[in-house]
């Protein structure tokens, strides 16, 4: 347990013989006519059938014809460096998913799936930094940082935008993408080209891949200075964070925590079930949070309150806390359980799963949204804090104070009884 310095700053397309005879065969020609026209009208219409399902599909004679003929222009006439035939069908699956304009949606090769999967379990085989979106530039962004590790050493920052990995600049490119590049064997170098707000040149930065990193998603201790205010941050959701939250929770109140400051700054989000489970240990019983696919259908995450916290909460947010962070300050607001503040939160209302491929690939892809207890969906909206506060980096800067932790603990001084 450490002891926190309020300055330190926490970041799946017959011939007939008679004329009775004679009659009697015309009928019964006419009969065969009758049905033989019947079975061509049938076949025909199942043909117009199949052919119409072709055309609704995107998998049909003409897009097969065209993809062959863009392949041979490639192969006739592209200059530059050569792709493979499964690099080129990689791209073409990416291109599918990428139609639907959704951020959120993305195929994902083989070792982009296992890199994806690892970081849900809150593993690091690369520099030691959690990265997330930007939402205003619509790029990669440094979200935390892991101490002791390549990252930190090499003077990353939260905040930081990669602009380049590699030399190969980021725009356009998913989230996923951008890890998988700036991930790698261990000992091995990458490049990144960093824009800091506040600097008028672009930093260039050499890292060394480090081993493998378990995330340390919870930090906490207990505030200096204070009436027994305990201080924890999630930089993120993944499977490992509940036992460091229910660690963490454990050491504090053994501290004799008499109020705590829940920090989800900056969180991305992560696991629904993580986040759940989180929730558990904090609110009272009811609903957690709810979510609703396309038909309507309707899927419930309860708690039963036996874990309760009893003690006045503050919850830090602001433009970078999303997903499951908002899933849990979300509810903690709908059932007053604690003062939020900040600025609002990013507002991600919408869930993905990933859907796996029988060749080991696999497509993840936004299925449902979710709904606060109250039944807000707050997606591309947000949740606004009950105090506004901006964040003051120059106050920062200047000597570590960090204004919201301050806001905080003076909110939570007047209700401590």
């Amino acid at each position: 347990m450490d002891t926190f310095n309020r300055e330190r700053n926490f970041r799946g397309f017959i011939t007939g013989l008679s004329v009775g005879v004679l009659i009697s065969a015309l009928a019964v020609g006419g009969f065969c006519v009758a049905r033989n026209f019947y079975l061509l009208l049938r076949m025909q219409s199942e043909q117009a059938s199949a052919d119409a399902q072709e055309e609704e599909s995107v998998v049909n004679a003409d897009t097969m014809q065209k993809m062959k003929t863009i392949e041979e222009v490639i192969d006739s006439y592209y200059y530059g460096e050569e792709t493979s035939s499964g690099e080129l069908q990689d791209g073409i699956y990416k291109g599918m998913v990428k139609a639907l304009g959704d951020p959120y949606s993305e195929y994902f090769t083989k070792d982009e799936l296992e890199e994806t999967l690892n970081s849900n379990q809150g593993i690091s085989y690369g520099i030691g930094a959690a990265i997330s979106l930007n939402k205003e530039m619509d790029t990669a962004m440094i979200n935390s940082v892991i101490e002791d590790t390549p990252a930190e050493a090499a003077g990353l920052r939260a905040g930081d935008i990669i602009y380049k990995v590699d030399g190969e600049e980021t725009f356009g490119m998913s989230l996923s993408q951008v890890v998988g590049r700036v991930k790698g064997k261990e000992n091995t170098t990458v490049h990144l080209t960093i824009y800091r707000e506040g600097e008028a040149d672009l930093l260039e930065m050499d890292i060394v891949r480090g081993k493998l990193i378990e995330a340390e998603t919870v930090q906490s201790g207990m505030l200096e200075e204070t009436n027994q205010i305990g201080y924890l941050r999630i930089t993120e959701f993944d499977t490992i964070t509940v036992d460091q939250f229910n660690e963490a929770m454990a050491e504090l109140n053994a501290s004799g925590m008499k109020a705590l400051i829940l920090d989800l700054r900056s969180n991305p989000g992560g696991d629904l079930t993580a986040v759940v489970d989180v929730a558990r240990r904090l609110l009272p019983e009811g609903l957690v949070v709810y979510t609703e696919d396309k038909a309507g259908k309707r899927k419930e995450y309860t708690c039963d309150g036996e874990h309760e916290i009893q003690i006045p909460v503050a919850v830090l947010v602001n433009e970078y806390s999303a997903s499951a962070s908002e899933i849990l300050s979300g509810a903690i607001k709908d059932y007053n359980k604690g003062t939020l503040i900040g600025t609002t939160t990013y507002g991600k209302g919408i869930v993905q799963r990933i859907n796996r491929l029988e060749d080991g690939t696999a497509v993840k892809l936004t299925v449902s949204a979710y709904f606060t207890p109250l039944g807000n969906n707050i997606h591309g909206i947000g949740i606004e804090p009950d105090i506004e506060l901006e964040f003051d980096y120059e106050a920062y800067e200047k000597d570590g104070t960090d204004n919201q932790v301050e806001k905080a603990i003076e909110i939570l001084e007047g209700k401590i009884s």
